[in-house]
């Protein structure tokens, strides 16, 4: 395997983690008004992705990172053919730690509800932008020789493009409420459960019309495999579910999205982005990488440093990995 080959697996990888990860806290955000009945029910929500929201974020980071250095093509032509979406996506992130930080500074109703609003919709907003930006560049683009988009700052929005967000923001919901059934207990893990029980048929709905859509269009005989794995997949995480078994569904939802990912990523290689103006004008793994010293100083940078992030990541969640209720909140922090 060559270099840009490589760079090209390992960004879809740092994709995948920050799909896994993110999708739950994200889900936790979005479902904070639907299963917090009281101010201290939605305080253990917050709690249970406390320790780790802000680590997930690096998997985006390190994605874009990893993209404008390996492939700085793919980069300039993705990030400023969606520069309205990434700005949304942005913003809302921003927002949304501010929210975290900001909700318990005053002990006021009011004061928590509007950071409460901030958090819901920072958690909406970057799943639906992510979903968009990934299913653009499996798609496409209408990129000129010199990779410049033609047509209007909304190129990057179509129906096909919504309905990617759709999906990972439809995965996101229910893996975080599996996510708060796996870390919560009493009644807030139940009615966790139950709304995953509820909605995983159909939240998965958007995540199989994608997928299909670039199977259509983009797709190799091989990606039918992981295809055909993420309804399997799913079935497993409500089989698994419907007996009580939170961690082994939280496991089957993260099969769902490896196969998701694989299915994608490799309809797409080896393009990084599809031009849908002239295939001439593709840009691919090879004439969109950087030059073969750089990816070389890249590779020796990740062989030490991806290590290190993992472990300490890992023993995050080891650390912080048991079940929170509304006992375990302070009284300082329980409403008036």
């Amino acid at each position: 395997m060559d270099l840009p080959t490589l760079w090209f697996c390992i960004i879809a990888l740092f994709w995948l983690g920050y799909l896994f990860l993110e999708g739950f806290d994200f889900g936790v955000g979005m479902l904070l008004p639907v299963l917090g009945r009281d101010d201290t029910e939605r305080r253990v929500m917050i709690n249970t992705i406390g320790p780790v929201w802000d680590g997930n974020e690096v998997w985006l980071i390190v994605a874009g990172g990893a993209t404008f250095a390996a492939f700085p093509a793919w980069y300039a032509s993705l990030f400023s053919a969606a520069y309205l979406p990434l700005l949304l996506l942005l913003l809302a992130l921003i927002g949304r730690g501010v929210a975290f930080e900001y909700r318990g500074k005053v002990d006021s109703r009011r004061w928590r509800a509007v950071w409460d609003t901030v958090i819901v919709i920072g958690s909406w907003i970057p799943p639906l932008g992510v979903g968009l930006v990934l299913t653009t560049t499996v798609l496409g683009l209408p990129l000129d020789a010199d990779g410049n988009r033609v047509g209007s700052v909304l190129e990057a929005v179509s129906w096909e493009t919504v309905l990617g967000g759709v999906a990972v923001a439809a995965f996101s919901l229910v893996h975080g409420a599996v996510f708060l059934s796996l870390k919560t207990e009493g009644e807030l893990r139940h009615r966790a459960r139950a709304f995953a029980v509820r909605f995983a048929p159909l939240a998965l709905l958007p995540v199989l019309a994608l997928l299909l859509l670039v199977q259509w269009e983009e797709g190799l005989t091989w990606t039918l495999v992981p295809m055909l794995v993420v309804p399997v997949a799913g079935v497993v995480a409500l089989w698994r579910l419907l007996l009580g078994r939170e961690g082994q569904a939280f496991a089957a939802l993260g099969v769902v999205i490896t196969a998701a990912v694989v299915a994608l990523f490799g309809s797409l290689y080896p393009y990084v982005l599809p031009s849908t103006l002239d295939a001439a004008n593709s840009l691919t793994v090879e004439n969109a990488s950087s030059s073969p010293y750089t990816l070389k100083i890249m590779s020796w940078v990740g062989l030490f440093g991806a290590p290190a992030v993992l472990v300490y990541q890992g023993w995050t969640y080891w650390v912080f990995r048991k079940r929170i209720g509304i006992h375990h909140i302070p009284k300082a922090h329980a409403p008036r």
